[in-house]
């Protein structure tokens, strides 16, 4: 198979491994691939809502914590699951530019 979706464990989603480039695959196969990515990038908007909800506790945390250094990791803790939100959502908006591709 020229194209596999693998776990990323940071990002909690199936993504794409293509193993060519886009242009070189047939449509058939385009169409698979999209038809797959779709599937994946619909749980996106959910995996997001839990990050989300991982920020908030973190945030009540942090408003309770006393002690500096657990502070500077629940600070460190909420940057990475915001540099995940980011990276979703990038990934999320993946899905037009290649569709945009394919129709040249």
């Amino acid at each position: 198979m020229t194209y596999t979706f693998t776990i990323n464990e940071r990002l909690g989603i199936k993504l794409p491994l293509l193993k060519r480039s886009w242009d070189n695959y047939p449509k058939e196969t385009q169409e698979l691939i999209l038809s797959e990515w779709e599937s994946v990038r619909g749980k996106i908007p959910d995996r997001i809502k839990e990050l989300e909800n991982e920020i908030n506790d973190r945030q009540s945390q942090l408003y309770r914590e006393e002690d500096f250094e657990r502070s500077c990791e629940l600070n460190s803790e909420i940057s990475e699951l915001a540099s995940i939100i980011n990276d979703l959502w990038i990934w999320y908006r993946a899905d037009n530019r290649i569709t945009r591709k394919s129709h040249f």
